[in-house]
């Protein structure tokens, strides 16, 4: 998974490789100028020889300081650079995904993968591919210089690798496993902390702190227990692999004096072999231990890869056809429609809806008609079952989904404010909107009023999902971003719905002054707000039950008319019962 991001660094690649090659070079002198002196002596005539030898031996140290130096700056480097890319193309891949994907995935599960997972491939990448590259560079040449030294002591070693490298191979499948269900448990365990914080107030509220510390509790316990597994694994790896590689060191070395005493080796090549058998121990024992962690790494990169592999259902044609010029029309024809999750209960059943360039239209009905579907669809987060969705004349299947949204502007019941200024979070409706225009926007959306009694105007922070502002001072923001954006078709879903009267009249004004020469589906539980629409659709069973304006649905007696007088007489026997506890007061 990670070689197309490490090809795009060929140029460090080599930079790491020659530096890598000089620091194992140069420690690979070090048993030449030992067997040297141990062959020679150390008489006095030898006393010129010893002296270059250890001013080279200072050379050679200088040399594996700055090859080492360098090698572990590039690797390092390439870590860090290539798990940042690989963040960047993650994130902006998940960005992309369909509804239907984060309709069955927890957003925490996901930021996990994106931070934990993404982290143990750095650390491997970096620290862990430095230490085993150098490690095998080594191994590598110790074993040819040893060939040099002593071709028979040589062979018997060759012969003990597979013994030292099959177990390496086995265990470290089974410490892959172990970390992905190690990394597999903590995500949850994250997934859920997520949650919890983002509604604390509301855990708070109901006393749930307790319940709320249990349940992560148990999961990060569930995850230590996979960690210690994990880490078992990894100890019993590094055990067999030390004591195999050591145990061959032994033996060898074993034989090797015995081949001194009879005369078939020099002490010096004796001491040659060995220190050059000690290095390929060390560095396999080094390998194994690094093994371990790559294998770690490896159930990190499984997960990652997982979320790359995942393809969007609703996407872009091949060849997407353009959109039509901006006028504001949308139909959906005989739309059939269930949601990926819940396949067997349709949502949408015989669809159908057409508004005209500046029409105002509002869907009612009961909780669960299929009122937000059509708003899911009008937006291409899901396509339709059966039926056609249209806009301006375009087939939505048939058009870049971005083309699309571009001519939509939504204002949310929930509104969404990210952790910013208040700046930020209007000009998110257009990113590249100069800051006189954020400003008229937000004056016409009444916001301006507001933000003048902040501290730093445009430029306070709001806090995280906006806790230092109002509902109704959040709903003027998404209503800044809606005029800002300036598309022809808008989308109100339940916009006042949560407002107190002082902050629904301010939003209600701003929302007519949004309306004036748009497309406007209004969905509405409050019938009070929709009054004014040039028709209302009632919607039940996911079907058009009726149609009309206000008046005529009410003299009509249908599900509209009940719907109407329980509203209105509730709302009349509420004020009557206010009127009545006033004048008892008086």
């Amino acid at each position: 998974m990670l070689a197309p991001y490490a090809r795009r660094y060929r140029g460090r690649i080599l930079q790491a490789l020659a530096a890598l090659t000089a620091a194992s070079a140069a420690t690979l002198v070090v048993p030449l100028a030992v067997r040297r002196m141990i062959d020679h002596g150390f008489t006095g005539a030898d006393a010129g020889l010893i002296d270059r030898y250890f001013l080279m031996l200072l050379v050679v140290a200088g040399a594996l300081a700055a090859a080492s130096s360098a090698r572990y700056y590039l690797v390092t480097w390439l870590g860090e650079r290539i798990v940042a890319d690989l963040r960047a193309d993650v994130f902006a891949h998940v960005m992309r995904l369909s509804a239907d994907f984060f309709d069955r995935s927890m957003s925490g599960e996901i930021v996990s993968r994106l931070t934990a997972d993404a982290t143990q491939i750095k650390a491997a990448v970096g620290a862990s591919a430095s230490i085993a590259l150098r490690n095998f560079f080594l191994f590598v040449g110790a074993v040819a210089m040893m060939v040099v030294t002593s071709p028979r002591l040589s062979g018997l070693v060759i012969l003990a690798i597979p013994f030292i490298v099959l177990p390496l191979v086995a265990f470290g499948r089974r410490v892959r496993r172990k970390s992905r269900l190690a990394q597999d448990t903590l995500a949850d365990a994250t997934a859920y902390a997520t949650e919890a914080i983002g509604a604390v107030r509301q855990v708070q509220a109901f006393t749930g702190e307790t319940a709320a510390i249990g349940r992560f509790r148990g999961g990060v316990e569930r995850a230590f227990e996979a960690a210690r597994s994990s880490t078992a694994a990894r100890s019993i790896l590094t055990a067999v692999a030390i004591f195999m590689v050591f145990g061959s060191v032994v033996t060898v070395l074993w034989i090797g004096a015995t081949d001194v005493l009879a005369g078939r080796l020099t002490p010096g090549a004796l001491s040659q072999f060995v220190l050059y058998a000690v290095f390929a121990a060390g560095a396999l024992g080094e390998l194994s231990q690094v093994w371990g962690e790559i294998s770690q790494a490896a159930g990190a990169a499984e997960r990652l890869a997982e979320l790359l592999q995942v393809r969007p259902s609703v996407a872009a044609p091949a060849d997407p056809e353009p959109m039509p010029p901006r006028r504001g029309a949308v139909a959906l024809d005989t739309i059939g429609f269930a949601y990926p999750t819940a396949p067997e209960r349709p949502v949408l059943s015989g669809f159908s809806l057409a508004a005209e360039p500046g029409e105002r239209i509002a869907l009612v009905g009961p909780s669960g008609a299929g009122k937000s579907t059509v708003f899911h669809l009008l937006l291409r987060f899901y396509d339709p079952g059966s039926g056609r969705v249209l806009v301006d004349g375009a087939d939505l299947t048939r058009v870049d989904p971005t083309a699309l949204r571009q001519r939509i502007a939504v204002v949310p019941q929930d509104t969404v404010i990210l952790a910013g200024t208040v700046m930020e979070n209007i000009r998110f409706g257009r990113p590249e909107a100069s800051d006189e225009e954020v400003r008229r926007a937000a004056e016409a959306a009444l916001v301006d009023d507001f933000v003048r009694a902040m501290p730093d105007g445009y430029q306070t922070l709001v806090g995280e999902r906006g806790v230092t502002l109002s509902g109704g001072q959040r709903q003027r923001i998404a209503i800044a971003r809606a005029i800002l954006k300036d598309a022809p078709i808008l989308l109100l879903d339940e916009a006042t719905s949560a407002l107190d009267a002082e902050s629904e009249t301010l939003v209600q004004t701003a929302l007519d002054r949004l309306m004036q020469g748009r497309t406007t589906i209004v969905i509405a539980h409050r019938l009070a707000t929709v009054l004014e629409c040039d028709r209302i659709l009632v919607i039940d069973g996911g079907r058009v039950v009726e149609e009309g304006r206000h008046d005529d649905l009410v003299a009509r007696g249908g599900l509209y008319a009940r719907l109407a007088r329980l509203q209105f007489e509730t709302g009349a026997a509420a004020l009557a019962a206010d009127g009545k506890r006033t004048s008892d007061q008086a």
